[in-house]
């Protein structure tokens, strides 16, 4: 496996190039070319600087997180194939820059759903939470508003204040769509997609929704092992795999995350490992990395994915904010950093007490 951090670019992030290079073990980031929106063409030469920039500082890009789908493609709007051959174009800008890893999501409206940015914890730390009932006494409107006070002034990926002013429109173009449909949609896509895929070698890793369930009637399907093995079957391609979030999955309880990861081996390409800390089944916040701050079992998450022969990028996601660090809600140097060092404390232990 590659240890990896994610970075939102020189004009975004708080967190540098620099200071990642100087996290142990950590050898490449996971980014996206910022600036863009859905259903854009990403030109090459802008692909290229993003890619120098990152190789001069020492680092390399592992990955893209992400490149984002047109809701026409999610709905199966009649201007949906504009839409694709774009994203078909992207991808092999994509591959002629040598980049064969791209992680995506297919979730309606909201990439992520959260009801509180900063969170206090007894030790002082502030987290991203989630709770049901907040969910249920406000409307998609009042959420964005709730929630945008305590983002450091940083704009969130998936909440982007342009996107949250149309959220009428938006609830209205997935109004009829359920399940089934938004499943059709993905095959046509994933369909569409897989030629350049092949061609370029690169490897599309779908990303789990967060929460694993229904969030304001929006239909969700990427949320268990289930729907998982259906999305393969239907569209089967070793580059038609998935990112294996620990955090999303293990939203629902139900989800044996070791198991989950045994069961899709050669199909995970991308690995996001983090804990969560439960107070009931539907209210949850992020914890630090160590498995006794949460609910999850760290050491055999990690064990799973050495079993499996995983050598993808892994990266820690989702840190606290913790030392007076101000930074976008999740995404700071610190904790993440502490995440990293952690994660790769139990690889080396897991290869080593294999190879007794």
């Amino acid at each position: 496996m590659e240890m990896t951090l994610r970075w939102y670019g020189s004009d975004y992030d708080t967190v540098t190039l620099e200071q990642i290079r100087q996290i142990p073990g950590v050898t490449g980031v996971i980014t996206t070319l910022y600036g863009t929106s859905p259903g854009d063409i990403w030109l090459p030469e802008e692909i290229h600087a993003l890619k120098k920039e990152v190789e001069a500082k020492g680092l390399h890009i592992s990955g893209i997180e992400s490149v984002n789908v047109h809701d026409a493609i999610k709905t199966g709007a009649p201007e949906r194939d504009i839409y694709i051959d774009n994203y078909i174009q992207t991808l092999e800008n994509l591959g002629k820059e040598d980049i064969h890893l791209v992680c995506y999501n297919f979730m309606p409206v909201f990439d992520w759903t959260r009801t509180e940015l900063a969170r206090k914890r007894p030790d002082g730390s502030t987290v991203l939470a989630y709770n049901q009932a907040a969910v249920d006494d406000l409307n998609p409107e009042d959420m964005f508003a709730s929630i945008s006070g305590d983002s450091n002034g940083c704009v969130m990926p998936g909440w982007e204040p342009e996107r949250m002013s149309k959220i009428k429109e938006l609830f209205a173009m997935y109004q009829d769509i359920d399940e089934e449909a938004l499943f059709a949609n993905l095959k046509y896509f994933l369909e569409r997609i897989m030629p350049v895929c092949n061609q370029y070698d690169i490897k599309m890793a779908i990303h789990p929704d967060d929460p694993a369930w229904s969030v304001f009637g929006l239909p969700r399907i990427i949320t268990n092992k289930q729907n998982l093995f259906r999305m393969m079957k239907m569209v089967d391609d070793p580059h038609n795999g998935i990112t294996f979030c620990s955090g999303s999955y293990g939203t629902n309880l139900e989800n044996d995350l070791p198991d989950m990861i045994r069961s899709l081996q050669g199909r995970i390409h991308f690995a996001h490992v983090r804990n969560l800390k439960f107070n009931s089944p539907t209210d949850f916040e992020e914890s630090a990395h160590l498995s006794s701050d949460g609910s999850f079992d760290m050491y055999e998450i990690m064990k799973a994915l050495y079993d499996i022969g995983f050598d993808g990028p892994i990266r820690p996601d989702h840190g606290r904010m913790i030392w007076g660090e101000i930074a976008m809600p999740g995404y700071g140097l610190y904790d993440r950093a502490l995440g990293a060092t952690y994660l790769n404390g139990l690889w080396e232990a897991i290869e080593k007490g294999n190879k007794k």
